[in-house]
């Protein structure tokens, strides 16, 4: 959008329309037509110490914002111990209230928890392919662990996407595990593996692996790339 909003903006003074100097000051500019009490004293708050840039949330799992906390929980119960879809009794899941309100039992997967869930406990991650497979909603192995998945609202949780899971064993035995800043964002951010891992889920099964590497490697040398139109090649079918 605001890469559509520059062009139309290009178009519009090539084709004779004016414009003011500075949006910023003056009557009826931008700050008292969008945000009357604005403090634009803080455009310049920190300039050339803080980048906002490198503040950016990536997100982790391709899935709608209030399931990327149950997915993070999930995968961190992952790591601390094997678990397998036939010990598992029972997924309570946290959630604020409006967080539940987006996610609950929806048609969509990828915005729809309880599939999401089930898939995760089943692949042990949460593809882009798994997240948009709308059939698998229906698969009686994506079913029979959706049907453990409990989703509940917790005061305790409002307003943040924080998530609580607990997964109970048949055995008796509790997993469980609280995420307070999801991964991707600023304050749990990715490391550069883990960006890369989800850059090649994304752009393997449409670009290819061998051109996915090289996009990558050409990416993170980004400021020795002469001509941004050397991209182009890269990003597009072979």
């Amino acid at each position: 959008m605001p890469a559509r909003g520059g062009v139309t903006a290009a178009l519009a003074v090539r084709s004779g329309f004016t414009g003011v100097d500075d949006i910023f000051s003056g009557p009826d500019n931008y700050f008292e037509a969008y945000a009357p009490g604005a403090r634009p004293e803080l455009m310049i708050e920190q300039l050339g110490q803080r980048f906002e840039i490198a503040r950016t949330n990536v997100k982790k799992w391709t899935v709608g914002s209030p399931i990327q906390a149950p997915l993070d929980a999930m995968s961190n119960i992952f790591a601390k111990r094997p678990v397998d879809v036939d010990e598992v009794k029972t997924i309570i899941v946290r959630l604020a209230h409006t967080e539940v309100r987006t996610v609950n039992n929806r048609d969509m997967p990828d915005i729809c928890l309880q599939p999401m869930i089930a898939v995760m406990l089943l692949d042990k991650t949460a593809s882009f392919k798994a997240a948009h497979d709308q059939p698998r909603m229906s698969d009686p192995a994506v079913l029979r662990q959706r049907a453990k998945v409990q989703l509940v609202e917790s005061e305790e949780l409002e307003p943040t996407r924080q998530a609580i899971v607990k997964i109970t064993l048949n055995d008796g035995i509790v997993l469980s595990d609280r995420v307070s800043a999801v991964r991707g964002t600023v304050d749990n951010p990715m490391p550069r593996d883990e960006i890369i891992r989800k850059a090649r889920d994304l752009c393997e099964p449409i670009i290819g692996k061998g051109q996915t590497e090289a996009l990558v490697t050409r990416v993170f040398a980004l400021e020795g790339l002469a001509n941004v139109r050397d991209l182009r090649g890269l990003l597009q079918r072979s």
